[in-house]
């Protein structure tokens, strides 16, 4: 086998769907905020970035609510950054 047949066997076989949560968190927070927000799912945690510390401080005191929506009890990370 070459090289890029080896490479294109394990694109084949990956999953590119992106994780639940991450619809699910942008959705409410659009709803709520009528913001745009970035979403990294981990394996125990959940980074969410917002562009204002305003924004990351109201956001936490949902953090209970956003939880239930996704129905996981991974840990919120809020940060403050570019949501690109």
């Amino acid at each position: 086998m070459k090289p890029m047949d080896k490479l294109a066997d394990i694109l084949a076989r990956k999953d590119f769907d992106e994780p639940g949560e991450i619809g699910i968190i942008k959705r409410y927070v659009k709803e709520h905020f009528d913001v745009t927000v970035g979403v990294k799912v981990q394996e125990k945690v959940i980074v969410i970035t917002a562009r204002s510390a305003p924004l990351v401080s109201r956001l936490r005191m949902h953090t209970a609510a956003i939880q239930r929506a996704c129905q996981t009890n991974k840990r919120l990370v809020f940060r403050i950054g570019n949501t690109s």
